[in-house]
């Protein structure tokens, strides 16, 4: 069990550049499986998801060299279609692997995924999408088989919700199907639009990607590629808030600013300054935050990743914030720990309130998953005293030397194996 210990009381400043995205990368080494050959992914995070992915594909017969931050994937004429459970039972994203698995072999075994427990996420929207396109579905001791028996072919899929996952495991099926594919009401995230740009550098035919409208025209066969995966939009969003809950002032480069305009919104409101270039935001925060409502939505609203880390935020706000989440049901297990430190957070349904305090004051208290972990990080940073963050492998998962990044803006953080 990892510890991250944190003394509070110092305000970030600096500059901190931040890597690809988690949620680009692990896509990214699933398309590779759609081609034999050799691609490159540059802008990679060593992060555990990353990793983790990487032992999924070479398990599928791929072989996978990292070289600072860049990966390359060689994968086989002959794959082994299947994924296995204690793999796949440790991210969510392995899924995916069964659009790639179905459009390169016509088969695929994979079992249901895992990942970040926050509640009920069922993926029908995958299953009906595919069955659209001629995939078969048999569940046997939690393995789902699929086969597609015809081979894949064209359809126009309208998903009832603009799913990522489902976009993306469509997308992946779709670009070697015969015929074309519509995905309407399809997600409209950055990574969504990174994946496509990936994929036609292999070769794929894409138009809309970005858009809630998707076209694909099938090809025959792709090609291996080489591609640069988008900043990471919630590291960066992360370091910012850590700036505004310690008054500080933290340059974040290589990052997209516009794919944060929902959240530099709301951290305006909060009463930051902010001053964002080409590639780079400037964010000052205030004294004490000013209370912010908001509700999490899909893409380009705000990213429920980024929700808890405004709730640390707001939990110091000079009075009552409103958060609905509209994305996970069960996201909220964080709270009780971020109240260990004497925040007054309570739930109402789908609903956060957050009275704010003027002060948190240090504890042990217990991360659940990547982005509440990191939220706690940020709210020992504001408090009295000493936080020890257990269970801090979680953060891990999404983020390349957090500590290290945090410590070299002058928080003072150790971290103990």
């Amino acid at each position: 069990m990892a510890q991250l210990v944190v003394t509070g009381g110092a305000r970030l400043r600096g500059t901190v550049g931040v890597l690809g995205a988690k949620n680009a990368v692990l896509k990214h080494l699933v398309a590779t499986l759609l081609a034999p050959g050799i691609h490159r992914i540059d802008n990679t995070p060593d992060i555990v998801d990353v990793r983790l992915m990487a032992q999924v594909i070479s398990h599928i017969g791929a072989s996978c060299r990292f070289e600072g931050t860049s990966v390359e994937v060689e994968v086989p004429d002959e794959l082994l279609p299947e994924a296995p459970i204690d793999l796949v039972r440790r991210m969510r994203a392995s899924i995916l692997v069964l659009g790639a698995l179905l459009a390169r072999c016509g088969e695929a075994r994979v079992a249901l995924p895992g990942g970040d427990d926050f509640g009920s996420r069922p993926i029908d929207m995958h299953l009906e999408g595919l069955e659209s396109m001629g995939a078969e579905f048999e569940l046997v001791h939690g393995v789902l088989r699929a086969i597609a028996p015809g081979g894949l072919h064209g359809a126009e899929v309208m998903l009832e919700f603009p799913s990522v996952g489902a976009t993306e495991n469509l997308l992946l099926a779709s670009v070697m199907a015969r015929g074309t594919t519509v995905i309407g009401n399809a997600a409209r995230e950055p990574e969504i639009q990174d994946l496509a740009e990936f994929l036609v550098t292999m070769g794929a035919v894409i138009r809309g990607a970005g858009t809630s409208t998707i076209e694909i025209d099938g090809v025959g066969g792709l090609d291996p590629g080489r591609h640069r995966a988008v900043p990471d939009r919630l590291e960066a969003g992360t370091y910012l808030v850590g700036a505004a809950i310690t008054g500080g002032e933290v340059t974040v480069i290589d990052c997209v600013p516009g794919h944060l305009r929902m959240e530099l919104r709301k951290l305006g409101e909060a009463g930051c300054s902010y001053e964002v270039g080409k590639d780079w935001v400037t964010l000052s925060g205030p004294e004490r935050p000013r209370p912010v409502d908001f509700a999490t939505l899909p893409y380009p609203g705000f990213h429920t990743d980024m929700h808890p880390q405004m709730v640390s935020l707001l939990s110091l706000a000079e009075g009552t914030s409103v958060i609905t989440e509209n994305i996970y049901a069960a996201r909220f297990r964080y709270i009780g720990e971020l109240n260990r430190l004497g925040a007054d957070v309570q739930i109402e349904g789908q609903h956060v309130i957050i009275r704010g305090v003027t002060a948190l004051s240090g504890c042990p208290i217990d991360a659940c998953d990547i982005r509440a972990g990191a939220a706690l990080v940020l709210a020992g940073l504001a408090a009295d005293g000493v936080t020890t963050v257990n269970d801090a492998e979680h953060i891990d998962r999404g983020y390349a030397d957090f500590p290290g990044k945090l410590a070299a803006l002058g928080a003072h953080i150790e971290r103990f194996d």
